[in-house]
């Protein structure tokens, strides 16, 4: 039998954050519009698909990460909110989404035990990003550094914009900064060496930075990686953001993207690294409140997991 506690100082509850609640017209009208978004966005990328061809940022954003198409369009209020009239007929797929008092809503109890500690692990490393000052020197040499004295060139169909000779002389005549883990980490063995930094999955809460355009793009994943306990329209800014970085990513890429409408910047050209620094500085700031409010999504989560330990805490006091 449980008996009174003495401690005079007991465990502190945080009380819940009062569920925002949508009408059935608000919530079906934020479907319906985050759907034709999503066709809009998608509309290059079907296109491309319908005469087998690949397109190197649509397609790249649907295999390099992890995230399906398919998935994008279906909406989801994320978690905090009420949908008020919503059966689960509405959402059939979208199993989070589970019967209250008048509608559906996500219960904090549902959300998976195993992807708790990450979703902790990620808001502090976007939190770490944002507090630090962007840096916009690195001209986007990381895709330069991928083929740098190497046969096997990444994106073989496409045709590099200057020799492979005088490539490996622009690489060795400029500092190679790049602080970004999943752009290194395709660095050819004779580039890898060279950059000043030799970033791994281990120091990304201490190298990420908010200039990085890579790392900004990176929104895009850490946004899906609480799916569907997010609200959609974050997702969706954030593969947005994703589009228009990678166009730059491809731009300034030693690749000849013109066949796809993609004029090149050249950075081997002092105006070209101009014009890549203002483009990096432009994502940089637009990347800024999509990361703050990424990581107020993931406290409202982690504030009710807190409440959530409280309660059990005093339950089994």
């Amino acid at each position: 039998m449980n008996t009174p506690s003495n401690d005079t100082n007991p465990p502190q509850t945080t009380a819940p954050a009062v569920p925002q609640r949508l009408t059935r017209d608000q919530w079906t009208h934020q479907r319906d519009q985050h759907h034709a978004r999503v066709d809009a966005l998608l509309a290059v990328h079907l296109e491309f698909k319908a005469e087998g061809r690949k397109h190197p940022v649509l397609d790249f954003l649907c295999e390099y990460y992890s995230f399906k198409f398919a998935r994008l369009r279906r909406w989801t209020p994320g978690f905090g909110v009420v949908l008020e009239g919503a059966t689960r007929k509405d959402f059939k797929l979208i199993q989070a989404l589970t019967p209250v008092e008048g509608g559906l809503t996500m219960k904090v109890a549902d959300f998976p035990a195993r992807r708790r500690r990450s979703a902790g692990w990620i808001r502090g490393m976007l939190d770490a990003t944002r507090r630090r000052p962007p840096q916009v020197g690195c001209f986007g040499l990381h895709e330069w550094a991928m083929v740098y004295k190497s046969d096997d060139i990444r994106h073989s169909k496409e045709n590099l914009r200057m020799e492979p000779e005088a490539l490996a002389r622009f690489v060795e005549s400029r500092q190679l900064i790049c602080t970004h883990y999943d752009a290194f980490r395709f660095f050819t063995p004779a580039a890898a060496p060279l950059n000043h930094h030799q970033p791994s999955f281990e120091t990304m809460d201490a190298l990420e930075q908010p200039g990085c355009l890579h790392a900004n793009m990176d929104l895009y994943r850490w946004s899906y990686k609480i799916y569907p306990w997010i609200d959609s329209a974050i997702i969706l800014d954030a593969f947005e953001l994703a589009m228009d970085a990678r166009r730059i990513d491809m731009q300034a890429s030693p690749y000849d993207m013109t066949p796809y409408g993609l004029e090149p910047i050249k950075i081997e050209t002092q105006e070209g690294r101009r014009h890549y620094q203002t483009e990096q500085t432009r994502i940089s700031q637009r990347a800024a409140p999509l990361r703050d409010r990424l990581v107020a999504a993931y406290d409202l989560l982690l504030d009710a997991f807190k409440a959530e330990e409280a309660q059990d805490t005093l339950a089994s006091a």
